[in-house]
Order: structure tokens, then sequence, then C-alpha cells
């Protein structure tokens, strides 16, 4: 969610560009979403709410076709405009668009976005103004190029499939532990499970969190997808003492649900 308020701040700062550099009357433009369209969620200029929040597929009004083919489109009189399609004629006309300009925005060769602008009147757009479309554009490419860099560089790495087992094989381990009647073989197990905490070699950036053998237990359950009355069928517990465990483990990670407990208990080198 946080990712399309900032795209969408950074879209409204290119359309007030494109007007100003311009000074078209009418600007608007729209992201593209998960169904290869996009919807129209910055107007500036604009006198009705018609064209907010329009949806606009692939290949259909002017819109759709500059995201269909990756380049700028324009019309001189889109009411009879033949070379485009009309679906969206009842909110053009409901706006008092004649002459509309529409540049698509491309990062990494794939359509993000539209930018539109737009006159009442049916005249020609100039080269003046096509070029400061086209700046405009450019200028939200390098933005969002940006912010997807950003993103990947702060990304988690995919799980390490062969890591996954080592979590899988300690959480047997730490089951396994408590069932052991032999004192000096539990002590084994417990320190191979205090081995594997730390296996992974990453620093703790949750110093000082101390929990419980048996809140341990039950966040490795946990950290496995067990529900309580799984692991506390595995553990030889009853449900309502894996809750209280739980809720203790929750209380000194600072967590406020399930996973946020396993996360953070892993952050302290609490969980492989």
């Amino acid at each position: 969610m946080r990712e399309h308020v900032e795209s969408s701040v950074e879209l409204r700062g290119a359309l007030l560009r494109l007007r100003r550099a311009t000074g078209l009357p009418v600007v608007f433009g729209g992201l593209t979403h998960e169904t290869r369209g996009l919807r129209i969620v910055e107007l500036n200029g604009a006198v009705t709410p018609a064209l907010r929040g329009l949806a606009i597929s692939a290949g259909s009004g002017l819109g759709g076709k500059c995201l269909a083919l990756g380049r700028p489109c324009a019309v001189t009189d889109y009411p009879s405009a033949r070379h485009i399609t009309h679906e969206y004629d009842g909110p053009v006309s409901a706006e008092g668009l004649r002459s509309v300009i529409a540049v698509p925005v491309v990062v990494r060769r794939k359509v993000r976005g539209v930018l539109y602008g737009a006159l009442r009147d049916a005249l020609p757009v100039g080269e003046r103004v096509f070029d400061a479309a086209v700046a405009a554009a450019r200028d939200l490419e390098q933005a969002l190029a940006v912010r997807d860099e950003v993103r990947e560089l702060l990304a988690p790495p995919p799980p390490d499939p062969s890591w996954e087992e080592v979590r899988q094989a300690y959480g047997e381990l730490r089951e396994l532990a408590p069932k052991v009647t032999d004192p000096e073989l539990r002590e084994r197990l417990l320190a191979v499970c205090g081995r594997l905490e730390t296996a992974s070699g990453a620093p703790s950036d949750l110093p000082g969190v101390a929990l419980t053998p048996r809140e341990t237990d039950v966040l490795a359950a946990v950290a496995s997808g067990a529900t309580n009355a799984t692991a506390a069928a595995r553990l030889g517990l009853r449900p309502e003492t894996v809750k209280g465990y739980l809720r203790s483990a929750m209380r000194k990670l600072g967590a406020h649900t399930r996973l946020e407990a396993v996360v953070a208990a892993r952050r302290a080198g609490v969980l492989p």
C-alpha cells in the first residue's frame, strides 16, 4: 500500500511539471496494475470527477492504445478519432476534452503508467507540448526505477531450501529433547539446538531477549506452521499451556502476532 501511495505522489509531481511546462488546461495519469490495465488516479485541471478512477484496458481508447504499443499516441479530436476505440467517450465528453496526448511511462521495458495532456478544443498538439510530455514521463520513469532498486536492495533474500531443512530439523530436535529421559543425552540434544540457533551467523539486532526453553519449543513449533493444538500434541502440553507460552514469548519479543514472534525470534538469534 505504501508503495502505491508513494508512486502516486511521484505521478502527481510529474503531472504538475507537465502542466506548468505546457500550459495544458487538463493533465491526468494512471499507474498500471496486475490486470495489465491502468487506473486514472491523478488529475489536475479537471472540472468534473468523470475521469477519476477510470480503469483503462490495454488496447482500449487512446490511453489503452498507448499502453499496448508502449509509445506516445495523440488525437486532435477525440470523439471523432478513427484510429482508437471509443469505450471511454462518455467520461471524455463529460470533461469536454477534444485534443488529447498520451505518453507511456516505461521502466525496464515495461509500461508502468500513462501521462495524459488535453485541450478542450480540437487543435493539434505542438512539438513543444509533445517534448514536454515525453520529458515528464522520463522523469517519472527515473523516479520509479530508483524506487524499484531501493526496494530490491532492502528486500530479504528468498529462503534457501537447504536452510529450511535445517529449521525443520531444529524444530524436531526441540520436540524430541524434553521426551528424552537420559539427562546427559537431553543436554547434548539441547546443545545441538543451540548450535543451530546461531548457525546462520547473522548478528542479532534484538540483543538481550531471553526465552525459556518451553517458550522456545513453542516458537519452534509455530515456525514450522503448527497450530496451537498441533504444537500441544507434539510437545505433550495442553493447548492452553501452549497459548500461555506463546503469549509470554510474544511479550518478550515485542510481537503482536505469531508471525511477528517467529521473525523477531530469528532476528534475536533464538531460532535458526
